[in-house]
């Protein structure tokens, strides 16, 4: 996968050459390249934002060097990449997401700083890409490199060969699957006690399907305890007796009409 980063800090991905993205990259499963927007900016001051029309705090990332920066990384290829801009305001980055970009063979990033970019880029761009405004949580942080981060990130595992077990992607939060909708459970490795705490019992026992029953349990337990509202999103067909009983204990209920069988 080629992923292209526009940014007037591309230093600040200096994370990227660490780590299993790191090793990914020196094996060729990824290829980053780092782009700095003020290349385009044709003042002494290599300026790239000014006042905001209507007024208002803050300044606005001008279009003139978006749109040659866009221009120049995304060139006239064939199959021109997918541009994500990480804002507050857009879609929420979700697992689902993050799986889709996988699937890309070209991503280009462009994270903004101040106020954001100016809305014309999104207007020229999505009628020329496959643009996508996305947001990684409902919090606002100085600049949008610290979610470009966190999306390669996310993206970048889901590759094939970049983990070590390409099987502990299916045990994600998130992961479709079995576990799909809810978090993933506590996890545990030697010593079996350390500082007077133990090992749960069952999973020194070596039956497995015991094993998978209480990892179950544990996740629908803790989805529950931490995000209610996706335990909500759970579809009450799917589940059976033993998890109704784990909801139960959890104190989370079902509208009535909803647990009919």
């Amino acid at each position: 996968m080629r992923v292209d980063i526009i940014s007037i800090f591309p230093e600040y991905f200096a994370p990227l050459d660490v780590s299993l993205i790191g090793k990914a990259r020196q094996r060729g499963l990824l290829d980053v390249r780092l782009h700095q927007l003020r290349d385009w900016t044709h003042d002494v001051h290599r300026t790239v934002d000014d006042t905001p029309y209507g007024g208002g705090p803050g300044m606005v990332m001008k279009p003139e060097p978006w749109s040659e920066a866009i221009d120049a990384v995304a060139g006239s290829a064939p199959e021109p990449p997918r541009l994500v801009v990480p804002t507050p305001s857009g879609r929420p980055f979700t697992q689902e997401v993050a799986l889709a970009y996988a699937a890309e063979p070209w991503l280009l990033f462009a994270p903004a700083r101040y106020e954001g970019i100016d809305s014309r880029v999104m207007a020229e761009y999505g009628d020329r890409l496959r643009l996508d405004e996305v947001s990684i949580g409902d919090y606002v942080l100085a600049g949008g490199e610290a979610a470009v981060l966190v999306m390669v990130e996310a993206v970048a595992r889901l590759l094939p060969g970049v983990l070590g077990n390409a099987g502990s992607v299916t045990d994600d939060s998130f992961a479709p699957g079995a576990m799909a909708g809810l978090l993933e459970g506590p996890v545990y490795t030697k010593p079996p006690v350390w500082r007077g705490h133990e090992v749960p019992p069952i999973l020194l026992s070596g039956n497995h399907g015991a094993i998978a029953r209480w990892r179950r349990d544990q996740a629908l337990r803790r989805t529950v305890a931490n995000r209610p509202e996706l335990a909500a999103r759970l579809d009450p067909g799917t589940l059976d007796k033993r998890d109704r009983q784990v909801l139960d204990e959890a104190s989370f209920r079902f509208p009535p009409e909803d647990m009919a069988d």
